[in-house]
């Protein structure tokens, strides 16, 4: 497993997951991070820069021309060894899972061998210091890279899951996830999780803005607006008709199978 120690980060830390090959929300939020003086070495990424939408190549040259900190996800793991499908989890035959067959296979195609290999040398785990306290950052959960965690989760989930990271790479604070889609807050004792959110796809929440957070005097969850319409106009262009280009506008997923009934538009009274 390979470990990336930032040490000691001073000043705000913007914290972001899930670009999802949306090219126009990752230069939104690269404009944000030039207005709020954070250097790219304080930008950190939970992974899966490449997914639903129409830019893959752009968006991981993009990163790594920006040299920010990024952790791998599930979807750049399994392009690194040329799987056949994006390892995010969903349930096999849900229509997360048949979705998913048509933007990895258009990711597929696009990402060349040099990017693969990089993305196969990015961390499994990112640890940094911050107004004195000690964060660990996986992309799902420490116990599976593709592991759904929501906010509504039972203290022993989060227990289990911060108790195998500091088996990992020692105590820690707080931990810093991603790959869920939707940023909460978390404390579970003494401990922290942090879910960023994702800058790729709206939080399924009608609203067509997208999530980050920030890292200065506790934690701070952002709203990211950028060319939405354009994003979704590049999918159209590139084939990409699957539902997620409609969510790009609406704000709501074109499947709720992954999420917990709290999280669903029929759950929510």
């Amino acid at each position: 497993m390979k470990v990336v120690d930032l040490g000691e980060l001073e000043g705000p830390v913007l914290l972001f997951g899930g670009p999802y090959s949306n090219l126009q929300a990752l230069e939104a939020l690269v404009a944000e991070a030039e207005a709020l003086g954070v250097l790219p070495e304080r930008m950190i990424c939970t992974g899966d820069m490449v997914a639903y939408c129409a830019d893959p190549v752009a968006v991981a040259q993009r990163l790594q021309d920006l040299r920010c900190p990024v952790l791998t996800g599930n979807c750049e793991a399994q392009l690194a060894v040329g799987a056949m499908d994006c390892g995010c989890g969903f349930d096999e035959g849900s229509a997360c899972s048949l979705l998913s067959a048509g933007w990895y296979a258009h990711v597929d195609r696009l990402v060349g061998p040099e990017l693969r290999d990089w993305m196969g040398g990015l961390p499994e785990r990112i640890e940094f210091a911050h107004e004195g306290l000690r964060y660990g950052v996986v992309h799902g959960g420490a116990t599976a890279i593709n592991r759904f965690i929501w906010g509504m989760d039972a203290d022993a989930v989060f227990a289990g899951e911060i108790a195998a990271l500091e088996a990992e790479i020692g105590p820690v604070d707080a931990v810093i996830a991603g790959h869920s889609g939707i940023a909460f807050e978390r404390v579970v004792g003494r401990h922290q999780w942090i879910n960023a959110g994702v800058i790729g796809m709206p939080p399924h929440d009608g609203r067509t803005e997208t999530e980050y957070a920030v890292l200065e005097g506790g934690v701070q969850f952002r709203r990211l607006a950028y060319d939405h319409a354009g994003a979704a106009e590049a999918m159209r262009a590139q084939g990409l008709v699957q539902g997620y280009e409609r969510a790009l506008l609406t704000g709501y997923w074109p499947s709720e199978d992954v999420l917990p009934t709290a999280l669903r538009r029929s759950g929510a009274a």
